[in-house]
């Protein structure tokens, strides 16, 4: 009988090194651990100490940006356009947060059957960012999708008119 549990055991034992090394390999930091493990942790006075070189910070999103957009998350459209246009943070921000805010309060005028304040919205994004888009399922949706589409071509045509008028 022991040899029985033995082996069961030896049995159970490989199947969970298998799978910790399985779980493990797939897992980009167990590589650099293991890297800084091996690695010599004091430079020889030989070796050259680059400077450690930090990459710009992504800015986060305004609380107000998230805020909007959880509203719009949970259908409350109305509320969610009000915490979006009346948020200072949003509109001081980067233009792509500014772009977003916009582009739910469009999607918000949308759902709520106010089609020219949500061709609006969208307008005021392109003005921002004349290469503002939505994503291939946005553009898609029947609601606020035709809406885009025509303000894209306005913006397109007043980008073209301006571009005449200073030949």
């Amino acid at each position: 009988m022991s040899i029985c549990l033995t082996t069961s055991f030896h049995r159970i034992g490989s199947a969970a090194l298998l799978a910790a090394a399985v779980m493990l390999g797939g897992c980009d930091s167990f590589e650099a651990i293991k890297k800084s493990v091996t690695a010599d942790p004091t430079p020889s006075a030989s070796t050259p100490v680059a400077a450690a070189s930090v990459a710009p910070e992504t800015p986060a999103p305004p609380t107000a940006l998230n805020d909007g957009i959880s509203l719009y998350n949970k259908g409350s459209y109305s509320a969610a356009i009000k915490r979006l246009a009346n948020a200072p943070e949003i509109w001081s921000a980067e233009t792509s947060f500014q772009t977003e805010a916009l582009k739910y309060m469009a999607f918000s005028y949308c759902v709520t059957s106010r089609k020219k304040l949500c061709r609006q919205q969208f307008e005021k994004a392109l003005k921002l960012d004349a290469n503002f888009d939505l994503t291939p399922g946005e553009k898609g949706h029947p609601l606020w999708g035709p809406v885009f589409n025509q303000a894209k071509k306005a913006a397109a045509a007043t980008m073209a008119t301006a571009a005449t008028a200073k030949k």
